[in-house]
């Protein structure tokens, strides 16, 4: 049964998913909770058949074309880079059927990368839900309450945002052309906090600390949740407090026992100074040394950018 796209609550749906990545089978099975049908998954790895088979048991693995004939509602969760091709294959072999609603993931692209099949008769909607995923069933339980970035026709927001409450989430509409700027964003909060914290824990290890997660784990949550709450007057720490003589000592004892993470401190750190002096945390006459500290470039030598602070700037 084809869904209409004025009905504030889509009817149940036969859900199909191409590409069982981590996130197809799980926002299939969330809508499975929800009254929803999955009827098809394609998938090619081992990884991608074990995920289908626990969160989606039953479900019929098959090519991706079939998965388009069976289904009400596919879901295109593949990697941002290959959709638009998957996109326009799916459009010139005549896979899509008018009506269908075709909904993808990425969060770089809004619903322009579906005109292909829009142009076919398809209803196109862009649902990326702003969570990391594991691949397995905890992934369902993690949808309660995420914020989804939508994308849409004004015609299908009814039928997105109720996809989306479905699921247990919370719509957020962005605009089309805003996706790539609201993706960066999660880009840098999530992806490179897990860069982060991984970096943290092995410094941890090289101190001494036999359990760096139970450490870190009540300082991190603080952190996140005062940064959360007040934003940069919750910055604490030696660069807050313009300690040049502490960053100092930091950067000595990280170029002696893991080089690789000093450019990320330099980076991080003046970004945290220049953040700091802003918003009237770090006092102007203690900046100066520390700055000092902070320009002493790169952490190998013969470094492209070792030629001075230009070179950061491109970074």
């Amino acid at each position: 049964m084809n869904p209409s796209a004025a009905e504030p609550r889509p009817a149940r749906l036969a859900v199909g998913v191409v590409g069982a990545g981590r996130v197809g089978p799980a926002l299939a099975a969330s809508l499975q909770l929800a009254g929803h049908r999955p009827v098809a998954v394609s998938g090619v790895s081992d990884a991608s058949l074990r995920r289908a088979a626990e969160l989606l048991p039953g479900v019929p693995v098959v090519p991706p074309a079939q998965v388009m004939e069976r289904a009400d509602l596919v879901l295109l969760t593949v990697p941002d880079d290959a959709l638009p091709g998957l996109v326009q294959g799916l459009a010139e072999t005549g896979a899509v059927r008018p009506g269908q609603l075709l909904v993808h993931t990425s969060g770089r692209y809004g619903v322009g990368v579906l005109d292909p099949a829009r142009r076919a008769g398809a209803l196109p909607l862009a649902l990326h839900p702003a969570m990391t995923f594991t691949g397995t069933s905890v992934d369902v339980q993690r949808l309660a309450g995420c914020s989804f970035g939508v994308t849409a026709p004004e015609e299908l927001r009814l039928a997105a945002e109720a996809l989306v409450i479905e699921m247990g989430g919370e719509p957020e509409w962005i605009a089309e052309a805003a996706r790539p700027l609201y993706h960066a964003a999660l880009a840098l909060g999530a992806n490179h906090l897990v860069t982060l914290v991984a970096q943290s824990m092995e410094l941890l290890r090289q101190a001494g600390v036999t359990a760096p997660d139970r450490m870190l784990g009540p300082l991190l949550g603080a952190a996140l949740d005062n940064a959360l709450r007040s934003g940069d007057a919750a910055l604490t720490g030696p660069v807050a407090r313009g300690d040049a003589g502490t960053v100092a000592a930091h950067v000595a004892e990280l170029r002696k026992h893991a080089p690789a993470t000093v450019d990320g401190y330099l980076a991080m750190a003046r970004t945290t100074a220049d953040r700091a002096l802003a918003h009237g945390l770090l006092k102007p006459e203690l900046a100066e040394d520390l700055l000092g500290v902070l320009a002493t470039g790169p952490a190998t030598e013969g470094h492209p950018d070792s030629g001075g602070p230009e070179g950061d700037d491109d970074r």
